[in-house]
């Protein structure tokens, strides 16, 4: 049906909306920690920076220990150390003189030890690489450092921390960015006492390097469990949210009331809290069906043993005017008596029936002894005179027949046993009460000396509005319900209520299983 499927989409829509679903709670919560980790890829920052002082150190150490070497050298000997040093520690040495001059250059005495690259020949790996280095330092503010750019002068003061060296006396170290982004780093430091200066100058390379490895491995295993967590997320939003937007949509159309052939998955195959969940619904549609389908025939019932008193009061109200002689209206007067008589039965055990199920939902079970029970109901009945001289015995265990229930409503239950007992039996006959422990449950038999009651009928007597009564009761003083209200009392104690197999006389016999406490 059309109209039944918009329906059944806008209430699962309210069931699930957008946004706010469970398969996005699942994939944020999985995805959340993960995002977190992410960030830390901007905490790389700190490592370079660590890395940076680690060779800024080494750095001023290597140019103190150099100045040192070469102070008071020759000539020929400070060129040699400037070739031996520069091509160990790849590293290029400039020498000046008092004056400021240059007089000698590691990279014009021997090959270049390093080449700066040049980005516009790079490949496009590297192009993303650099653009990361780039988002990251903007990310945390990191302080670009001035672009190095070699200059062709040959003067000490083309340099500033040559400069402020010559000036102060003391090592001085500068932080540059090379054209590919990777730091030079120079340190200026004085040469003995006749004013003579050293400039070294190093592409730490290596850096950039360290610091994109690490990245590039803590990335590539955020994607790998950022893949494998969206995965497993959805895997399991899968095996939740189907399940339930299955449930939703059988409920739907449960709800609705307009497809009896709704069947509500059971899920049998899973053993979790969902398959738990599916199976209870699905008992507790099946129940509710059941017990709307009760109420459906209970409710033509009512409506078809009220209207047959209701149609012979009807008759002989409208016959009183018609009718002259007293001995007839008198008649008639009594039939009306009688029928309004058998309605207010009717209404008042009606109402008695359908209140009983909610009464039983809510009540609380107290410990009783049914024994106990059963013998005072048939003393009760012995001292208001409701046995018509019945022999009523009284066979009932000393021990174990302890139950919890509602003392009223089993009390109820022996009333209704006890008078079918009495108005099937001849006058004077004999009724056995027995209560005894049977197993786990607590058994009360009623059997009577009455015509007992066929086999093909041991089910029907407990149905609602169906009554076989003796020929000596007058027509319309039982309404049906009797054992009807006993089973539903004995089914809401999580008992039963049966016809008997076997008689101890040769009537029926009526028992009622109730769990032992």
């Amino acid at each position: 049906m059309p109209n039944d499927d918009l329906r059944a989409g806008r209430l699962e829509r309210l069931a699930f909306p957008v946004g706010r679903s469970l398969t996005a709670r699942i994939l944020a919560v999985n995805l959340i920690p993960l995002l977190v980790l992410a960030f830390s890829l901007f905490f790389l920052d700190s490592y370079r920076r660590q890395l940076l002082d680690e060779r800024f150190s080494l750095a001023r150490i290597e140019a103190q220990i150099t100045a040192e070497a070469l102070a008071g050298a020759t000539i020929e000997r400070q060129e040699a150390l400037l070739i031996q040093i520069g091509k160990e520690q790849r590293m290029r040495l400039r020498m000046y003189d008092a004056d400021g001059a240059l007089y000698a250059d590691s990279f014009t005495l021997d090959e270049p030890r390093f080449t700066l690259a040049d980005p516009t020949a790079e490949q496009s790996f590297d192009h993303m690489a650099r653009w990361l280095d780039n988002a990251v330092n903007f990310a945390v503010r990191a302080p670009a450092a001035p672009p190095f750019v070699e200059t062709n002068s040959e003067a000490a003061d083309a340099w500033p921390e040559l400069v402020r060296a010559r000036q102060q006396g003391l090592t001085q170290i500068e932080l540059r960015s090379a054209p590919d982004g990777t730091p030079v780093i120079t340190a200026a430091a004085p040469v003995g006492l006749n004013g003579a200066s050293l400039l070294t100058t190093r592409n730490a390379a290596d850096i950039t390097a360290a610091v994109r490895s690490a990245r590039t491995s803590l990335m590539t295993i955020i994607a790998i469990a950022l893949f494998m967590s969206t995965i497993l997320s959805l895997y399991l939003a899968s095996t939740i949210i189907e399940p339930l937007r299955r449930l939703v949509r059988a409920s739907v159309k449960v709800r609705s009331g307009r497809e009896r052939d709704v069947e509500v998955p059971r899920m049998d195959e899973r053993s979790d809290e969902i398959g738990l969940l599916a199976r209870n619904v699905s008992d507790m549609t099946a129940a509710l069906r059941h017990r709307i389908d009760a109420v459906e025939t209970f409710a033509a019932d009512v409506a078809h043993e009220i209207k047959n008193p209701l149609a012979s009061l009807r008759s002989a109200i409208e016959s009183m005017d018609k009718v002259k002689d007293d001995d007839l209206r008198h008649q008639l007067h009594d039939v009306a008596a009688h029928d309004v008589r058998r309605i207010d039965r009717l209404v008042s055990e009606i109402s008695e029936a359908s209140r009983i199920d909610a009464e039983l939902s809510r009540a609380t079970f107290e410990m009783l002894d049914l024994g106990d029970l059963f013998a005072n109901v048939v003393e009760a009945k012995r001292v208001r005179g409701e046995t018509r001289d019945c022999i009523i015995e009284l066979d009932c265990a000393a021990t174990g027949t302890r139950v919890m229930g509602v003392p009223l409503r089993l009390e109820q239950i022996a009333q209704n046993l006890l008078d079918n007992a009495v108005s099937f039996s001849p006058e004077g006959g004999r009724i056995l009460v027995c209560v005894a422990r049977l197993g786990k449950n607590v058994v009360a038999s009623v059997c009577d000396e009455g015509p007992g009651i066929p086999e093909e009928a041991h089910e029907k007597v407990f149905r609602r509005f169906h009554s076989v009564r003796p020929d000596a009761e007058s027509f319309g003083n039982n309404s049906g319900l009797g054992l009807a209200i006993a089973r539903t009392i004995a089914e809401a104690h999580d008992g039963a209520l049966k016809v008997g197999s076997e008689s101890y006389y040769t009537g029926a016999c009526l028992e009622l299983y109730v769990p032992a406490a």
